[in-house]
């Protein structure tokens, strides 16, 4: 078993470490945070080093690493993590879940976290330090840009491009054949028809609450 350091100590070094830990063949052997932002020297049970002298104890001839970052400031807090990890010589794993369904040509770049209930269609091209939640469609030569975070039970059409470093809510439809720029943010629920220039925002309309309470609607309802 290959051992690997977490970079991160917030709720999302918790959700690697259980992944990890319940369906991959890696050992975790440590935690790993900037020294400002360290609480306590263990984290889930394992030591937890600065990051600033990680090498020292556990060096990247012996020990690979995943960077367990959000999308804080639209993924650039992890893509500057990852840079730092790579440039002290870490091989930077990934997380696929067992527990998805695709054909055998799926790329994927490294430092990627992909959770249970996808489906690839043939010829996908997932970049480096994406983070796919659980439930996504991907059709047929979808293309998601490194550093980018997509969210649950979203749809991509076949033949969509997302540029690096873009966010894409919950919920959220692709029509097929389309191009999203860089950096953009697709909200919860959009429906997304035409291209997308870099750094374009999209947020669907809430549903408005309807003016009756729910004990005067119940009253219309029958099975």
């Amino acid at each position: 078993m290959k051992k690997i350091i977490i970079f991160g100590t917030g709720k999302m070094g918790e959700m690697v470490h259980f992944y990890f830990k319940n369906d991959s063949s890696f050992e975790i052997a440590a935690f790993t945070s900037d020294k400002d932002y360290i609480k306590g020297d263990k984290f889930m049970d394992l030591p937890v080093v600065p990051f600033e002298e990680v090498e020292k104890k556990y060096p990247p001839t012996r020990y690979d690493m995943f960077v367990a970052v959000g999308y804080d400031k639209l993924n650039s807090i992890r893509l500057e993590k990852y840079n730092e990890a790579k440039v002290k010589g870490y091989k930077l794993v990934s997380f696929i879940s067992s527990k998805l369904i695709q054909y055998g040509d799926t790329k994927i770049g490294d430092n990627c976290f992909i959770l249970e209930n996808q489906v690839f269609q043939s010829k996908v091209v997932i970049g480096n330090n994406v983070v796919i939640w659980s439930g996504n469609h991907f059709g047929h030569d979808v293309e998601i840009g490194d550093h980018s975070w997509i969210s649950s039970h979203v749809v991509i059409s076949g033949g969509v491009k997302i540029g690096d470093e873009s966010f894409v809510g919950v919920n959220a439809t692709f029509r097929d054949n389309i191009k999203i720029g860089s950096k953009c943010i697709i909200g919860a629920g959009a429906l997304i028809l035409n291209n997308a220039e870099d750094k374009a925002v999209y947020i669907a309309q809430p549903t408005k609450p309807y003016p009756m309470d729910s004990d005067k609607f119940g009253a219309f309802m029958k099975i």
